[in-house]
């Protein structure tokens, strides 16, 4: 007793004294309580006693329910047999007692209950014992509640395959499914029983009808219904229990949940209930619906939705119950209400029906099918378009941050693919023609706005199916819309009114290619793009637009008036300061169609036009360089800085966007690419020579327009190369945290290293980059985790470097290459994914083209050659490697390198294989490669491995490697054969990777080594 009341008093403090300390010991002193054999007797104790003078009875019992719980589902296994049946009494005892009491403690209770009979294997059958004591509950005063709760927490638990109890192996759930199921009959007998008696002690009858549902659907979900035979189900009691509970408020959600979960699991059910739906709408939906009953609405909705969904084949017979179920669940869509929920609930049903019209049926009966529901389709359209529409608050707002509510979006979001359908069963001409129907114009009536609106929504949605019919149609109530939105003030286009503009974009885009066949659509529609660009609502939706109108281009495109309208908007950009993203689509349809004007004289002088202002802005920046006038005001010079950074943005757009001139036209003098190439280098090298590179967002904006001038005209740049690498190596050693030097650096390497002659510049920039204390300093994992896309960038260009450049360069580069294999070796240990997938990249480039170089040298001596290189970079650094790659497998992160280890090691097995066939056997062998392995495995902490993994892991993983690198050699000497097993792909390589990820899945709570 002096137990339970320490117990009682913690649990008092730790629920209402008000100092935290007082709280956090109570809390401390009751967790290890729970720890202790006396909770065991504590708890029954307090459950199972009639007079306690406890503070709080309720908390004091509910905390001693849960302390059983969990001390049952941790410890249950290893109690006695005599201790469980004791166990079992005492709970079967506190759930009579507290039958009548507080519904969450009687659950745990139960829950306590299901979990010790889950531990109960020794019984052979314990859940038969467990009904046998429950039978005897039934005769007893309060009994019945008591079972009722237990029959419905018991299959939750039983059927309950998420739970983290891995001492409940598959086989034994499984078994006491079937045990449980086994007494479908007896249980269903019983709820029908307790449903028809009208007084059951103190229970009044609507509590006691929902937990018979709750303990109905608790066994539906265990599968209860399957031991229930499909002929026996249109008389068979349950149903009509059901039906009779959904006519009673205060059981109807539960009775809908229970058919639900019934017509998901029973293939028998839809039919049967199909027949009732003539009932339900007639008795339930109709009077539902004139008495505004959205609870009602709601539930008829999904119930019948799921009805349909489950028989798409019973609902294309069009029979005059499916009819009634069709034309029930278009009044659900049309229910006026605050949220979009009902009609959101039946949008899968009409999704499955217009699959199951399109795809299932075919030929004749496909046409008879389509005739049938074309006006149920057409009706729906009506009802989704009326029930899409923005209500009149929403309308009427006229705040600068509109949108859309969250709801509708997401409603909107969920109808596209039914729209889509909508329209391929009414035909796209027939479905245009509904949205169109009687035009939107007239000068007696005021335009319907919200009408407009959601038709130009679904026009958008079904662009694609539209165009493939191939049947234009007549664009003059679009582009009335247009004229009408372009004379509208600017100041008035605020609120809902930005989303008419927004959609009215969407469709020019959509359809731009037929729009802009006609010069006169065309010219209007520029004009509206360039006007809805400049406002911040509908920036994105019109630079979208003006993309795809650009990428549609037809002849008319290129009208003088239509090209004005095109410089006049990329010459007010920096007016307008979009967001990035929007910028791009803008000036990435201009340079399309810029790029494509065949007048070579015309195209210079409309380039120059669109990139007058950059030079201008970069001009004033260098020239700040002298005489720092701008830098005496932060401000200003803040403002020229991101300036300049966004105009080198835009001119890496323009030139990512000029297509490259034949080679008889390359040199001329109306080349446009060489045009701009003329002014844009001269002031690019200045600007990177002078201090503003110091900025990371104006050295990456540079870097990344260099780069993309160069991948569009990479011949113009050539003779610039040493003075483009010196200074992107310059800059790199002075801002070394930019490593979008290095990264440009990889784009010139990409383009130019097939030329021999500029190996030595080649070679000078690698070594460069590498002696940098940045990446000279990459010399543990928690290094890389902080310089990730130096790691990135470093290891992407040494990539770069030795897949692109000859063999001759990179066997004069042997010492740079093995700095770099070491550094990408302890890169491949970082915590960061990019970082060390890109160093694991980098290792296996180099010993691919190691192995190359090898495999093509072994009719002579490999020596002097790459292969050598390789050889002597491999015996130098392997060591470190392997020991790298073990780490790296270990750890939450390592399932996502698997295959990236796999491939390193085998191709590492591979290369001491052929090695051995060379004159340079005794720097690198298979026993170098078993020593580095048994190196690792021992330096590895005891608490890292497994008891006897170390003496056991070598020799599988040598024998696996063995395996691997011989299928690897065989493969790569086959002369091209067809069996090319290069990276894991055959019965080695797989057995390799299978070992690998064996490995990595069993040490993944081990945190990587930093």
């Amino acid at each position: 007793m002096e137990l339970q009341m320490k117990v009682a008093q913690a649990i008092h403090v730790l629920n209402h004294d008000t100092e935290s300390c007082n709280r956090v010991a109570a809390n401390q002193w009751l967790v290890q309580f729970q720890q202790t054999e006396a909770a065991w007797e504590v708890a029954t104790s307090i459950l199972t006693s009639d007079h306690q003078p406890f503070f709080s009875d309720f908390e004091v019992e509910f905390f001693a329910a849960q302390i059983l719980k969990r001390k049952i589902q941790n410890e249950g296994y290893y109690l006695q047999l005599g201790v469980k049946d004791a166990l079992l009494n005492a709970l079967l005892v506190a759930a009579k007692r507290f039958s009548s009491g507080p519904p969450q403690l009687l659950t745990q209770i139960c829950l306590a209950l299901s979990a010790l009979i889950l531990r109960s294997v020794e019984h052979g059958k314990p859940i038969e014992q467990l009904f046998y004591s429950l039978q005897n509950l039934c005769t007893q005063n309060d009994g019945i509640v008591a079972v009722l709760e237990m029959l419905t927490v018991l299959p939750e638990e039983i059927v309950d395959t998420e739970t983290n109890d891995f001492k409940i192996s598959a086989s034994h759930r499984s078994q006491y499914g079937q045990e449980l199921l086994s007494h479908t009959p007896m249980v269903i007998e019983f709820l029908l029983q307790q449903s028809e008696n009208k007084f059951q002690g103190g229970m009044q009858l609507n509590e006691r009808n929902r937990k018979i549902l709750r303990c109905l659907l608790s066994w539906v979900r265990a599968g209860c219904f399957s031991e229930i035979s499909e002929g026996s189900l249109p008389t068979h009691p349950l149903p009509n229990f059901l039906f009779n509970s959904l006519q009673v408020s205060s059981s109807f959600d539960l009775a809908v949940e229970v058919l639900i979960e019934l017509v998901s699991r029973h293939e028998g059910l839809p039919q049967v209930l199909l027949r009732r739906v003539p009932f339900l709408k007639d008795m339930l939906l109709l009077p539902a619906l004139t008495g505004g009953e959205e609870k009602v609405i709601a539930g008829l909705a999904c119930l019948m939705s799921e009805i349909g969904q489950a028989a798409p084949s019973l609902i294309v017979e069009a029979s005059a119950e499916a009819c009634a179920l069709t034309d029930a669940l278009l009044s659900c869509v049309a229910f006026p209400c605050e949220d979009w929920d009902i009609a959101g609930s039946t949008l899968q049903f009409w999704s499955s029906l217009a699959s199951y019209i399109l795809g299932e049926a075919d030929g004749t009966d496909k046409k008879n099918v389509e005739g049938m529901f074309f006006s149920v389709f057409s009706a729906l359209l009506d009802a989704l378009l009326l029930r899409a529409q923005v209500d009149e608050s929403t309308f009427n707002d006229e705040s600068k941050t509109f949108d859309l509510p969250d709801g509708l979006v997401q409603f909107r979001m969920n109808l596209v693919e039914l729209l889509v359908d909508i329209c391929q069963l009414l035909q796209p001409a027939i479905f245009v023609q509904k949205l169109f129907f009687g035009g939107w114009f007239s000068s007696n009536v005021a335009i319907p706005w919200k009408e407009v609106e959601i038709k130009l929504f679904a026009l958008n949605v079904v662009s694609e199916v539209v165009l493939q019919g191939g049947q234009t149609f007549d664009f003059t109530v679009v582009m009335q819309l247009v004229t009408v939105l372009s004379s509208w003030p600017s100041d008035e286009l605020k609120g809902f009114m930005c989303i008419v503009y927004r959609s009215t974009a969407d469709v020019i885009g959509s359809y731009s290619k037929w729009i802009s066949t006609v010069q006169a659509n065309t010219r209007s529609s520029l004009l509206f793009l360039a006007a809805g660009i400049s406002k911040p609502l509908s920036s994105n939706a019109c630079a979208s637009a003006l993309r795809k109108f650009c990428e549609d281009v037809s002849a008319v495109i290129y009208e003088p008036s239509n090209l004005d309208i095109l410089m006049w908007i990329g010459e007010t950009l920096e007016k307008k300061c979009l967001p990035l993203e929007d910028e791009e689509e803008v000036v990435g349809a201009i340079s399309l169609v810029l790029g494509s004007v065949s007048n070579k004289e015309l195209q210079n002088n409309l380039l120059s036009r669109l990139l007058s202002s950059s030079y201008e802005a970069i001009g004033k920046l260098i020239e700040d360089n002298n005489d720092h006038s701008l830098r005496q005001n932060p401000a200003a010079y803040t403002q020229i800085l991101s300036f300049v950074t966004r105009v080198l943005h835009r001119m890496g757009i323009v030139f990512s966007h000029l297509a490259m001139p034949p080679p008889c036209e390359a040199s001329s003098d109306n080349n446009p690419i060489l045009s701009v190439i003329r002014v844009f280098w001269p002031m690019l090298e200045k600007l990177f020579t002078s201090e503003h590179m110091e900025n990371s967002s104006l050295s990456a904006a540079a870097c990344r327009a260099l780069s993309l001038a160069i991948q569009s005209s990479g011949q113009h740049f050539e003779m610039l190369l040493p003075k483009i690498l010196d200074c992107l190596s310059t800059k790199f050693l002075s801002f070394q945290s930019h490593e979008c030097y290095i990264r440009t650096a990889s784009v010139i390497i990409e383009e130019f290293g097939h030329k021999e002659e500029y190996g030595p510049l080649f070679i000078s920039t690698f070594e460069r980059f590498t002696q940098a204390s940045s990446v000279m300093a990459l010399n543990s994992s928690y290094v890389c985790d902080q310089e990730p896309e130096l790691v990135e960038a470093y290891t992407n260009f040494a990539s770069t470097f030795v897949r692109g450049c000859h063999k001759e360069v990179l066997a004069a580069s042997g010492a740079l290459l093995e700095i770099s294999f070491q550094k990408a070796a302890i890169c491949c240990t970082a915590m960061h994914r990019g970082a060390a997938l890109a160093a694991m990249s980098y290792l296996s480039c180099f010993l691919e083209v190691g192995l190359a170089s090898l495999l093509e040298s072994m009719t002579f001596s490999p020596d002097g050659s790459f292969g050598a290189t390789a050889i002597h970079v491999v015996s130098h650094s392997g060591e470190g490697l392997v020991s790298n790659i073990v780490y790296a497998l270990l750890g939450v992160s390592a399932m996502s390198r698997v295959h990236k280890c796999a491939t390193i090691l085998q191709q590492l097995a591979a290369i001491c294989c052929l090695s051995e066939r060379t004159t340079l056997k005794a720097i690198l062998c298979w026993e170098l490669l078993h020593s580095w392995l048994q190196a690792a495995v021992q330096a590895l902490p005891s608490d890292y491995l497994k008891q006897g993994e170390a003496e056991t892991l070598v020799p599988v993983w040598l024998k696996a490697l063995a395996g691997a690198a011989s299928e690897y050699l065989e493969s790569k000497s086959s002369n091209g054969g067809t069996s090319d097993y290069g990276h894991m792909q055959g019965k080695g390589g797989r057995v390799l990777k299978r070992v690998i990820r064996e490995f990595a899945d069993g040490h993944r709570n081990i945190p990587n080594l930093t």
